[in-house]
């Protein structure tokens, strides 16, 4: 049957790229605690229906419940009683029928009997519009300090295959069942209770390594002083070596406190990253409910090659995992009468397939239907499902935890100074007047976060700050506000400072060239921008010469990507980048952490902060009295929804089309969400969708276009685990490939309005 609140959810979905999470690569998972009437399994049937209708309203695609929790863990003796396992049979009955008006597939535990009755079976089981999609037994049986497992329950690990009794059905037991969701692309659950996690070989991963991108445990787990994080470490653990997502949730309220106590405990992990925990110790219901980020899972093994290898390494293993359950979480369903066809066909609108995962969807369930020679219905359209349920950051480079940020910029400078410790030591650098580094200051972040990884490098290299060859070389927009910042700074860490005016040399070549600014016409093109940058770098290449030393690059991560720099002799290019692996919207974070880790004293302190408050500019085209001047970000778009959309692309490995979906998610509502230290008031906004899609649009053309430069970087380190854009490193890219059918996908995909 279908609700009037699925009706319009449907019909939203069908209209909005942006409504549902099941559009971009999402699962809406539910870990479950709830207090359990010990050995009451119908209570225990009716409290998981009105939990799990409740689930459906909130378009949860998987709910996962604890160890037993149709009878209760800590029964004892009673498990072998045949009215209890007479109940927990027709409990399991109850919530399969129920379970076709719902929408998650269920996860619940149970004790079932074998076939011949002579033993019983620890089972989670799966059940999904009427269907049981599979039983798996737990495999790994304790009888070690409080637990006796093994004197009720027969181990699941050879079970393959053997039937157990559900009312007057068998059903066979999954200790290896992979469930497979057509409609949801890249879900694949794999169920294991409780004991199986805590093994050094646990069957998640060998069902990770067959496919599984999502673990279920069912746990009973008593609580005992630190087993809440030794549960946390085990899923974190599995959750990273299998690139998966993990679902845990333990017993609590209502399990016998005789001899053990009980905390209810529920968690969420992803590729090793907390998605989402809930209240331990609770009195009534609770629920972690996040969203799984599928799209990634799948990524980051398509990525890690190893991963793959290890699959290889134990094919001969794995064979058991061939046999693959199937269901759509969407429908149809192959279950008789479980929508009513007449108020289908009133209520329910026609899917309207909306960007490349349903097409492909679509395209998958058409193949089934040409193999099979059945005609079957259309694929439904998602329910809309509301905002994202899981921590989404602005500025993925940069965390909203201050600990967390801190630790970042922490490593990420400490990187920078090593990488040119380590190559100035190569050089002869390694002593007093050995090589030096040379650098041009603008008074800018970029320039002014090189000079001082310069200074902290000649501090570990016991050489003299003075030795650091600092030059600001004013042009014909160069503000006297920048100009002193950078002679200030320099002067402050103890840097040999010197100016070199480069306009009379660039009024020269650009009058030797033709250009009208030569003969005096205010011409401010795109040569009249680059004499200037080249004019800057040709002056360092020759100083460092001159001086005996190597020019140290300033340039950054962002600028790199959307090719915003000069090529060649230009700011493109030095003997040793250091920056080329932050990206813009760290590098203010990097000097605030200076600043605060006292690295230098009170005057360089003050002139730091003037730096921070000066807005992003090339300062090449001279300014009016009354116009505003020169601003980076005018001419190229906001680096927050640059970097945004790098990190997604470089790390993540998404289209233009997710990463629109994410940029409205994080950006749409400024009020919305955490936003990291330190970061202004005043500088809090949030995107239209329009705009996210004009500056997606621009960054995606950038992108392309300007890998020529990328593709002939000079050498700097990697900072981050987000990528860099180096040619010998993460990215290997032609320069001359086409961006047509991202440019495609955004027109196609993204909503602008």
């Amino acid at each position: 049957m279908t609700s009037a609140t699925d009706t319009a959810g449907h019909a939203a979905a069908a209209t909005d790229p942006h409504a549902s999470i099941y559009d971009h690569g999402f699962v809406r998972v539910a870990a479950v605690t709830l207090p359990v009437a010990l050995a009451d399994p119908a209570a225990n049937a009716e409290r998981h229906l009105e939990v799990l209708r409740d689930l459906h309203d909130q378009q949860v695609g998987i709910a996962v419940f604890p160890e037993l929790s149709l009878t209760g863990y800590s029964l004892d003796d009673l498990v072998l009683q045949e009215p209890l396992l007479d109940a927990a049979e027709q409990a399991v009955l109850t919530v399969l029928e129920a379970s076709e008006e719902l929408m998650p597939i269920i996860v619940l535990g149970a004790p079932l009997r074998a076939k011949d009755r002579s033993r019983v079976f620890n089972c989670g089981v799966v059940i999904h519009r009427g269907q049981i999609l599979g039983i798996a037994p737990k495999q790994n049986l304790p009888t070690y300090r409080e637990f006796y497992e093994r004197r009720w329950f027969a181990p699941g690990d050879d079970a393959a295959g053997e039937e157990v009794i559900l009312g007057g059905y068998f059903a066979q037991l999954t200790p290896h069942g992979i469930i497979r969701v057509e409609d949801v692309p890249g879900l694949a659950l794999s169920v294991e209770v409780c004991e199986d996690m805590w093994v050094p070989v646990p069957p998640s991963s060998e069902a990770a390594l067959a496919g599984a991108t999502v673990i279920a445990n069912l746990s009973g787990s008593p609580i005992t002083i630190g087993r809440a994080e030794d549960r946390k470490l085990m899923a974190r653990s599995a959750s990273a070596r299998g690139q998966a997502a993990y679902i845990y949730a333990a017993a609590g309220e209502g399990e016998s406190t005789t001899d053990l106590a009980w905390d209810g405990q529920t968690f969420v992990y992803e590729c090793g990253d907390l998605l989402g925990e809930s209240e331990r110790f609770p009195t009534g219901v609770r629920s972690t409910i996040v969203d799984v980020d599928l799209d990634r899972l799948v990524a980051e093994r398509r990525r890690q090659n190893t991963f793959d290898d290890n699959r290889r390494t134990h094919a001969a293993s794995l064979e058991k995992y061939a046999d693959w359950s199937e269901t759509s979480l969407f429908g149809p369903w192959d279950v008789p009468d479980c929508w009513d066809e007449e108020e289908d066909d009133e209520e329910v609108p026609e899917p309207i397939l909306l960007g490349g995962r349903r097409r492909a969807a679509q395209a998958r369930h058409d193949a089934r239907s040409a193999a099979t020679g059945a005609e079957l219905p259309a694929l439904r359209t998602p329910p809309a499902t509301g905002p994202l349920r899981r921590h989404h950051d602005r500025f993925p480079f940069v965390p909203d935890d201050p600990a967390r940020l801190a630790q970042d910029c922490y490593e990420a400078y400490n990187i920078q100074v090593a990488g040119l410790v380590r190559r100035l030591k190569q050089i002869g650098g390694d002593m007093p007047g050995g090589t030096r580094p040379v650098i041009g200051v603008s008074g800018g972040l970029d320039s002014t976060h090189a000079l001082i990884v310069c200074a902290r490098a000649m501090d570990l290299l016991g050489r003299d700050r003075s030795e650091i060859l600092a030059y600001t070389m004013p042009g014909f927009a160069t503000t006297e506000h920048t100009r002193s910042n950078a002679e200030l700074l320099s002067r402050a860490i103890g840097a040999s400072f010197e100016t070199i005016d480069i306009r009379p040399a660039s009024t020269q070549m650009l009058k030797d060239m033709g250009h009208p600014f030569g003969e005096g016409e205010p011409v401010y093109d795109v040569t009249f921008e680059n004499v200037q940058a080249g004019m800057r770098y040709d002056y360092l290449f020759r100083l460092a010469n001159h001086h005996g030393g190597i020019v140290v690059g300033t340039g950054d991560l962002s600028e790199l990507a959307l090719g915003w720099c000069t090529y060649g002799v230009g700011d493109h290019m030095s003997h040793y980048g250091v920056n080329a692996g932050v990206p813009k919207t760290l590098i203010q974070h990097l000097i605030r952490w200076v600043i605060s880790e006292g690295i230098f004293d009170a005057a360089t302190a003050e002139v730091l902060r003037a730096v921070l408050d000066t807005e992003i500019s090339p300062e090449l085209i001279p300014t009016a009295p009354g116009q505003k001047a020169q601003s980076t970000e005018d001419s190229i778009g906001p680096y927050a929804l640059h970097d945004f959309a790098l990190y997604h692309l470089l790390r993540r490995g998404y289209g233009p089309g997710k990463i629109a979906y994410l940029a409205h998610q994080a950006w749409g509502d400024a009020e919305a969400g955490e936003w990291p230290a330190g970061y202004a008031e005043d500088d809090r906004r949030a995107y239209s969708r329009e705009e996210i899609k004009h500056w997606l649009t621009v960054f995606t053309r950038r992108f392309f276009n300007n890998q020529f430069k990328r593709s002939a970087l000079p050498n700097a380190p990697k900072v981050l685990a987000g990528g860099s854009l180096s040619p010998r490193g993460d990215w290997r890219m032609p320069s001359d490939a086409a961006s047509t059918a991202w440019l495609a996908e955004i027109e196609r995909d993204v909503p602008g309005d």
